[in-house]
């Protein structure tokens, strides 16, 4: 198995998202715990960074957001608005609009709080794994901001219309069994077992054809959105028919192992 790296951080910013990736696994780590790990402007820039980053890494498969301390994330350091330079939220927006796009399949682990955009990180995501002592709620209409394009489509298309008005215009606080009742999570488990469900959860997706897997990935994201891309999808269709890895499905199957996946 290759060899666990990291990302290099620039100097002196020892708390920034941290990016790792091991073999076909790639892991983001927010490292503010004090801070709840809301995100600064500089924090989504590098964000977007390690987003480029396992995007051109093609042996990438899966990417993992995971949270240190209490909370998972608390969405955007709304107290960077106040300096003359700060972008907009929209900024914020635009940056979870590219973790949703990414190339790799994305899982989060929720083992805490989940809130403002941060909630919409997590539903940026293609998997939601959380933990008894996950909670959540979207506070923007309490605090005065409107919420961005993108971060509206992900409550609507993961939730539906009547949960996205419920959490949005009343900020209310929900636990984790009410997050997995309304589909905000895919999946709870006990807090123990979180990290080993991420592992195989993630070791299960990596192991699957890689045409197939993000192929699909990206268009039913897109579909959500009633953006049907039916040329794309067909190119991928006639892509994965003649690939070795649709030969290597076959067989493995017929042997009874598991298969083992090139991408070509």
């Amino acid at each position: 198995m290759q060899q666990a790296r990291h990302a290099k951080q620039a100097e002196g910013d020892s708390i920034a998202p941290e990016l790792s990736v091991d073999g076909a696994i790639a892991t983001i780590r927010f490292r503010k715990p004090a801070q709840a790990n809301r995100l600064s402007p500089d924090d989504l820039a590098t964000l977007r960074r390690h987003i480029d980053t396992v995007n051109r890494e093609k042996h990438v498969l899966v990417l993992r957001f995971m949270g240190e301390g209490k909370y998972f994330c608390s969405g955007y350091d709304i107290s960077s608005l106040a300096a003359d330079d700060a972008p907009s939220s929209l900024y914020f927006g635009e940056t979870i609009d590219i973790i949703e796009n990414a190339r790799p399949v994305t899982i989060a682990a929720i083992h805490g709080g989940a809130y403002g955009g941060g909630t919409d990180l997590s539903l940026a995501c293609d998997f939601r794994v959380g933990s008894p002592g996950a909670n959540m709620f979207m506070p923007a209409a309490r605090l005065g901001l409107h919420f961005y394009p993108g971060g509206m489509s992900r409550y609507i298309s993961r939730l539906g219309l009547n949960q996205a008005k419920r959490l949005f215009l009343t900020a209310e606080k929900i636990d984790a069994q009410e997050m997995l009742r309304i589909g905000f999570l895919t999946e709870l488990v006990q807090a123990d077992d979180l990290q080993a469900r991420v592992d195989a959860l993630s070791h299960l997706l990596a192991g699957m054809a890689p045409i197939a897997l993000l192929g699909i990935k990206k268009h039913l994201n897109l579909i959500a959105r009633a953006q049907v891309q039916t040329d794309d999808i067909e190119q991928g269709v006639r892509q994965s028919e003649s690939s070795d890895d649709i030969a290597e499905g076959a067989l493995a199957w017929k042997e009874k192992r598991p298969p083992v996946f090139t991408g070509t």
